[in-house]
């Protein structure tokens, strides 16, 4: 049964079941502080779980596109070596909201398995959660247990722990037992000899887990305790991957349809084989999943950067890059070329794939070649490194360096050093590493009480479209700790002015006013959970009285000015670029704004002119904006509204249109575009392959911008004797510097001549070294070209030169080549040593090295101290 029809096959039944069948949510979480990307298949669906938001149907069945890679679910290490976890995979899922319980999730799943896709019940497990003595005091599942018995042998349930068969969200939140199904695909001959339920749970590659029913029945609260849930629902999930691997009679899910192409394409590119070395079969594993990862993860919107999500994805394909480089002798970039193989797979299922191949392409290719170089570094680094140790153990200090600082594996780093016989220090990187993630941990740790419920209010209704005030009520409340933050409270209000942060646009501030004239300040508003959240620093005196909420009107329109503008220079940059242009990221803030697109080349100055002018013309044309407030999706794509890179949208949309710009967004605009006053663009530059970024302001920012300029202008203009061409004037400056600059120069390498005379007669024999070591007057370049010189003239030569510039210290040394080999001198070490007299450092080739320091008296110790290399 190929993948497609399994995948379907799935979707049918459960819609079948009246489930309503929905997309994949995008991989990236943008309204979920508590995630970077969608780890489990019910992490779309936390609102309706949290009551926070009411589905349309109470039964839902997808395929969800999840990432596991960091936090409490990490299989990142893990992917390549086994044979069955991976970091990007689908789950298969059905849902039901306050809807059916556990007969039905526990008979369907039954059904699907052994009469639709005729699994022999014979190789199935199924595991029930036995209870606990801790503080929870939970009864065994007797409930799942007895539905179970009516379907399977009792032989072949399973009591399970704590551990494997109570599933929860996090610390707080929905929770409850679970029942997994587990499959036995050994041979006849292995399962005679070994018992199968004995290998349930036991990372075993050939009993393995394929569908976690969960029945949600406890709320786990802030103090660790549990309440029940007044609902109860369902949360199911199937590994894809896995179910593939058993309805096609494979051992491996990488033997299965869904990863055989990508390999067969890495085979053929590397000339390497899968299936005859163990290494290389790890390889080709890593890359095989980590191409699928990142491809994924940029088609939703998440790029490869050094912070957050971003670097969660970089260091996915930097450890693909890794493995190709070490074990498959890949030297050059060829992970992108994996992606048409990907796109022709998957990509019926994903049409985010295809539509974003392209970039996907560009991106994973700049980023290898990005990679390759550090790799290329960090090896002269580290035989630096090599070349400074007195034993064969290297610091883990160092090696802790070379990852933090520069990018470098450890495991590679260990690798190379084995093979030249040396070794480093793993405790001492190990705890390196352990003090950086415990103040990564200690930054990004949240203690978020319980709710505090004041009012019950079934609908948080967002009214900040139509008013910036309104007379509010809190419906409920908690504090939160942070080590960013401190004690902050979040705050919840029956209606609210407050647009929250999302699409881009930052989040209103303000303040709530009481009755008796108290203020507390919103500090931010965001969304989490479809719940409008507004922080503040501490709670009103009368937190039950009616409140007036007032947003920053100032902020606002700003804002609003700089988020209508980005919909002005989408549609500029298609028209002034072509229609390839799409956007990529934006950010909305009331001081600018930025704006990520496609296009393939840096623009022009006549290029960002015409943006330009295309923008204002639109603002001066002074447009009303038409919004509409719901339309369904379908309808405002055929209208020509653009959607929006990464977005997730529901069946019924808002529009916002000026002119011939429409696009789906839920941010605030200006009512004209006349309300602008005027758009300047800053700064346009690279991002990514094929993704550029302008940078611009309006309105006040504009004003401010030119009055800058304007300042700055006069100023120079005064400096330069109020003449009528500034621009001549400093041209003719900047010729007259290079001119002097030319003449310096020859003056300086006239007087190294002169020097050069003198210094000769100055060298003396040391041991049968021809030595000197001196201070002069002249810049580093003089002094390299001087020892060159000096160098040319004689053989075994050891120049040692000091000088003071500016304040600083130079150091450089040359030694004749014969030198370098016979006496096993290195220049670049000797200069590193002697630097510590000038309270600095530096390095270069064994034949010549320069170091520079702040202390200029030292230079005359680090002279005297070079004899004794060859003493």
């Amino acid at each position: 049964m190929k993948s497609q029809d399994i995948r379907k096959t799935f979707l049918n039944f459960f819609q079948e079941k009246k489930h309503s069948i929905v997309p994949s949510a995008p991989m990236v979480l943008k309204n979920d502080p508590t995630l970077m990307f969608v780890n489990s298949g019910m992490a779309p669906f936390k609102e309706y779980f949290l009551g926070n938001a009411e589905p349309k149907n109470n039964r839902i069945s997808d395929s969800q596109k999840c990432l596991r890679v960091s936090g409490k679910h990490n299989d990142l290490e893990e992917v390549g070596y086994d044979t069955y976890h991976h970091t990007l995979f689908e789950m298969l899922g059905n849902w039901s909201f306050g809807d059916y319980f556990k007969d039905e999730a526990i008979s369907w799943a039954w059904e699907l398995l052994t009469e639709v896709y005729g699994i022999d019940k014979n190789i199935l497990y199924v595991t029930v959660f036995e209870g606990s003595n801790d503080a929870d005091k939970l009864p065994m599942d007797k409930e799942a247990y007895d539905f179970w018995k009516a379907l399977i042998p009792e032989d072949r349930i399973l009591m399970g722990n704590k551990k494997d068969n109570f599933w929860e969200m996090g610390a707080q939140g929905p929770c409850g037992p679970c029942s997994e199904i587990h499959v036995d695909i050994r041979s006849d001959e292995e399962k005679e000899k070994v018992d199968g339920k004995s290998l349930v749970n036991m990372d075993h590659p050939q009993v393995v887990e394929i569908w976690n029913l969960v029945f949600m029945q406890y709320n786990r609260k802030a103090n660790g305790g549990l309440e029940n849930l007044p609902n109860k629902h369902i949360d199911t999930g199937m590994g894809f991957e896995r179910l593939c691997m058993v309805l096609q009679g494979v051992q491996s899910n990488y033997d299965t349809d869904m990863f055989t192409p990508i390999i067969r394409e890495i085979e053929t590119i590397t000339n390497k084989d899968y299936g005859t070395d163990d290494k290389i079969d790890i390889a080709i594993r890593v890359i095989s999943d980590h191409v699928r990862a990142v491809a994924f993860s940029i088609a939703d919107g998440q790029l490869p950067s050094n912070t957050g999500a971003g670097y969660v994805i970089r260091r996915i394909l930097r450890r693909a890059v890794r493995y190709g480089f070490t074990f498959l002798d890949k030297k050059e970039p060829f992970i992108y070329r994996l992606v048409d193989v990907l796109v022709k797979k998957m990509g019926p299922a994903f049409p985010e794939l295809k539509d974003q191949k392209q970039l996907i392409e560009n991106v994973i290719k700049e980023e290898e070649s990005s990679f390759l170089r550090t790799l290329d570094q960090g090896l002269l680094l580290l035989d630096r490194i090599i070349a400074d140790t007195d034993s064969n153990e290297i610091s883990g200090e160092k090696v802790f360096e070379l990852k933090d600082t520069y990018g470098f594996p450890e495991d590679l780093t260990d690798l190379i050093l084995r093979e030249k016989g040396y070794s480093y220090n793993s405790e001492g990187f190990q705890q390196k590493l352990k003090e950086q993630q415990e103040r990564g941990k200690q930054a990004s740790q949240l203690k978020s009480d319980d709710w505090t419920i004041l009012h019950h209010d079934e609908i948080e209704e967002f009214i900040g479209y139509n008013t910036l005030e309104a007379h509010v009520k809190i419906t409920r409340y908690r504090k939160v700790v942070s080590k960013k933050d401190g004690e902050m409270y979040q705050l919840v209000f029956n209606i609210t002015p407050f647009y929250p942060e999302g699409g881009g646009q930052v989040g209103d501030k303000g303040y709530l006013e009481g009755q008796h004239g108290d203020v507390v300040y919103i500090l931010d508003t965001k969304k989490e959970n479809n719940l409008i959240i507004h922080f503040a620093k501490n709670l009103p005196k009368h937190k039950d009285e009616v409140l007036k909420a007032v947003v920053d009107t100032k902020q606002r329109n700003r804002t609003e000015c700089n988020h209508t503008a980005t919909h002005l220079l989408h549609q500029a940059l298609r028209e002034v670029l072509g229609t390839h242009v799409e956007q990529k990221g934006s950010a909305v803030h009331s001081k600018y704004l930025r704006f990520d697109f496609s296009h393939f080349s840096k623009l022009t100055i006549e290029e960002l002119r015409d943006v330009e002018n295309f923008v204002n013309s639109r603002i001066e044309g002074k447009l009303p904006l038409e919004e509409n407030r719901s339309i369904p999706k379908e309808q405002a794509i055929a209208d020509g509204a653009m959607s929006l890179f990464g977005e997730k949208y529901g069946d019924d949309v808002r529009t916002i249109r000026f002119g011939q710009s429409i696009e789906l967004c839920g941010g605030t605009h200006v009512k004209n575009t006349g309300d602008i006053w005027h758009f300047k663009i800053v700064s346009e530059g690279a991002v990514a392959a094929g993704i550029r970024r302008i940078e611009a302001i309006t309105n006040d920012a504009v004003k401010d911008f030119y009055f800058e300029n304007n300042r700055a202008y006069f100023e120079m203009k005064d400096l330069l004797n109020n003449v009528k061409e500034p621009v001549k004037a400093l041209q003719n400056l900047q010729s007259e510097n290079i001119d002097l600059k030319k003449q310096i120069e020859n003056l300086l390498k006239d007087k190294a001549k002169n020097i050069k005379g003198d210094l000769k007669n100055e060298i003396t024999e040391v041991n049968g070294v021809q030595f000197l070591a001196k201070k002069i007057d002249l810049d580093a370049s003089g002094i390299k070209d001087l020892c060159f010189e000096l160098g040319s003239q004689f053989d075994n030569l050891f120049l040692l030169f000091g000088a003071e510039n500016n304040g600083k210290a130079i150091l450089s040394c040359y030694i004749s080549k014969e030198l370098v080999a016979s006496k096993d001198l290195n220049a670049g070490t000797i200069v590193r040593e002697l630097g510590k007299h000038i309270q600095g450092g530096g390095g270069g080739q064994p034949f010549f090295a320069t170091a520079g320091g702040k202390k200029p008296d030292g230079i005359d110790t680090a002279l005297e101290a070079g004899k004794s290399y060859i003493e």
